[in-house]
C-alpha cells in the first residue's frame, strides 16, 4: 500500500435527510507521516455522575488506607476496575451547611456538589449559586467538540417554585451551572438525547411520524454516506465502524421498544417517551448515551445525576416498594439502613457498567477508561444527620491512581474539583472555596 497524506478529519459526519452522525475514532483520522506521539494522542474526558440522598457511610468508606483494601461492600462492584479506581474520604463542602439559612440541605447538596458556593436561599427568579466544574471545563476545552458537555439525569424536575424549605427547585434538580444564575437542567428523555446527539436539524411530527411509520432507523437516512465512507476504509477501520454502527442502532432498538412498551402498558401515563419502567435498564441507557457521546467526541464533559436530591424513587426491581429519600431519615432503624444501602450498591452497580463500556472501547493508544476521569459521588454522606463532611466520592478512569486516600477532615471538595481539571488542561487558580490542588493524585 503506498501511504499519502490524506486522511479523515475528526469532525467527519454521516450526513442524510435531517441527520448528521458523529464517527468514531479510526485510523484514517491519523495523518500517515504523523509523530507517534501525534497518532496515538487521545483527548480526556471528564464525567461528573450525581447520586442523591446520602450513603451509608460505613458500607462504603474502606477500612485500611494505601492501595491495597478490601472494597467495602457498595463498592464491590467495582473489583475488576480497582486498578483504575481512588477512594478519597475526608473531603467536605462547608457550604452545603445553614451558615445561617436554616432548613434546605438537600438542595444545598447538589447546589455546591460542583461549585462550592453557598446558594442564596430563595425560590423567585434571583436564583445565585457558582460556576460548576463541568463548565469551567466546558469553556476551556468544549469549543473543539460539537457540544460544550452533556446533562443527562433519570428524573424530571422544574427549575422554578419551592422544592426545599424555601430553596428554588433549580438547587435541588441540577448540579450544572453555566452562571451563577444559570442552572442547566438535565435531559432525562432517551429519545430527546439521542437526537440531539445524531439530529443535524430537528425532526417535524411528519418527518418523525413518517420515519415510525415505516420503522426507519436513523441509519437509514445516511446510508448512502456510509456506504461511500466504508467503501474508502481499511479492513480495520471498517471492523470499528461496524461495531459503532450497531451500537447506535441498538441503543435506538431500545428506546423504540421501550416507548412501545409504555404505550401499551401506560398510554395514559403523562411521562417522556423512551423512559424505561426498571432503573437499571434507564440508568444503562443513559450511560450508554455518555459513552457513544465520548466515543464520537461529540462531547467530552458531561454531567449525569442518578436521581435528583429528596428522590422519592422505589426500587421495586430490587425488591425496595419504599420511597428512597423518606428511607434515609432511618433513625438507626437496621432494617431502612439495610435497604438504602442495598439502593446505594444498586447505583455502584450501574457505576460499573459504565466503566466496562469504556474500557472495552479503544480510543488512541489505549481506552475509553484510559482517557477520561469520571467523578462520582454525593453532596451528603449521612442522610440521616444531613452532614455534608467526609463526603462519598470516588474518582475512576486511567492514570487516576488507586487505592483509598485519607485527608484531612477540613479539605474543601473543590481541591479535588481543581485537581481534575488541572490534568484535564483546565489551568484555573480556585474554584469556589478551594484552597489548592490534592496531594498524591
Amino acid at each position: 500500500m503506498i501511504a499519502t497524506r490524506k486522511h479523515l478529519s475528526r469532525r467527519s459526519l454521516l450526513r442524510g435527510l435531517g441527520t448528521a452522525i458523529a464517527l468514531p475514532l479510526l485510523d484514517a483520522m491519523t495523518p500517515a507521516f504523523a509523530a507517534p506521539a501525534q497518532a496515538k494522542s487521545a483527548p480526556l474526558r471528564l464525567a461528573y455522575l450525581y447520586v442523591p440522598n446520602g450513603i451509608i457511610m460505613d458500607d462504603w468508606t474502606p477500612a485500611t488506607e494505601g492501595k491495597t483494601f478490601d472494597l467495602p461492600r457498595i463498592l464491590a462492584a467495582l473489583e475488576s476496575f480497582r486498578d483504575n479506581v481512588l477512594v478519597p474520604t475526608g473531603l467536605r463542602q462547608n457550604n452545603g451547611y445553614p451558615l445561617g439559612d436554616g432548613p434546605g440541605d438537600h438542595a444545598r447538596a447538589a447546589a455546591t456538589f460542583l461549585t462550592g458556593v453557598h446558594p442564596k436561599k430563595t425560590y423567585g427568579a434571583d436564583i445565585q449559586a457558582g460556576i460548576s466544574a463541568d463548565q469551567v471545563a466546558a469553556r476551556h476545552i468544549g469549543q473543539s467538540t460539537k457540544f460544550a458537555s452533556l446533562e443527562l439525569g433519570l428524573e424530571d424536575g422544574r427549575l422554578t417554585g419551592n422544592c426545599d424549605s424555601g430553596y428554588s427547585c433549580a438547587y435541588s434538580n441540577t448540579i450544572s451551572w453555566r452562571t451563577p444564575s444559570t442552572p442547566l437542567p438535565p435531559e432525562v428523555n432517551p429519545r430527546a438525547a439521542f437526537e440531539r446527539l445524531f439530529g443535524a436539524t430537528p425532526e417535524t411530527p411528519e418527518t418523525r411520524a413518517r420515519r415510525e411509520r415505516y420503522e426507519r432507523s436513523i441509519l437509514d437516512f445516511v446510508s448512502e454516506s456510509t456506504r461511500q465512507l466504508t467503501g474508502e476504509l481499511g479492513p480495520a477501520d471498517r471492523r470499528k465502524m461496524d461495531q459503532y454502527l450497531s451500537a447506535v442502532r441498538e441503543i435506538e432498538r431500545r428506546i423504540e421498544m421501550t416507548e412501545k412498551d409504555n404505550r401499551q402498558i401506560v398510554p395514559d401515563m403523562e411521562k417522556p417517551d423512551g423512559v424505561p419502567a426498571a432503573f437499571q435498564d434507564y440508568a444503562r441507557l443513559m450511560f450508554d448515551m455518555m459513552w457513544i457521546a465520548f466515543q464520537t467526541d461529540l462531547t467530552r464533559v458531561s454531567t449525569f445525576m442518578l436521581g435528583r436530591e429528596g428522590s422519592l424513587r422505589t426500587y421495586r426491581e430490587i425488591g425496595i416498594a419504599d420511597a428512597h429519600h423518606p428511607l434515609t431519615h432511618h433513625r438507626g432503624n437496621a432494617d431502612w439502613i439495610e435497604k438504602i444501602t442495598q439502593i446505594n450498591t444498586h447505583h455502584v452497580e450501574q457505576l460499573a457498567y459504565f466503566l466496562g463500556k469504556l474500557r472495552a472501547t479503544p480510543d488512541g493508544d489505549g481506552t475509553l477508561l484510559d482517557h477520561t476521569a469520571i467523578l462520582y459521588g454525593s453532596g451528603l454522606s449521612d442522610g440521616n444527620k444531613h452532614d455534608h463532611a467526609d463526603l462519598p466520592v470516588l474518582v475512576a478512569g486511567g492514570g487516576i491512581g488507586r487505592g483509598h486516600i485519607r485527608y484531612p477532615k477540613e479539605t474543601p471538595m473543590n481541591n479535588l474539583h481543581l485537581t481534575l481539571l488541572d490534568r484535564a488542561g483546565v489551568k484555573i487558580e480556585f474554584l469556589g472555596d478551594s484552597e489548592g490542588e490534592l496531594e498524591y493524585l
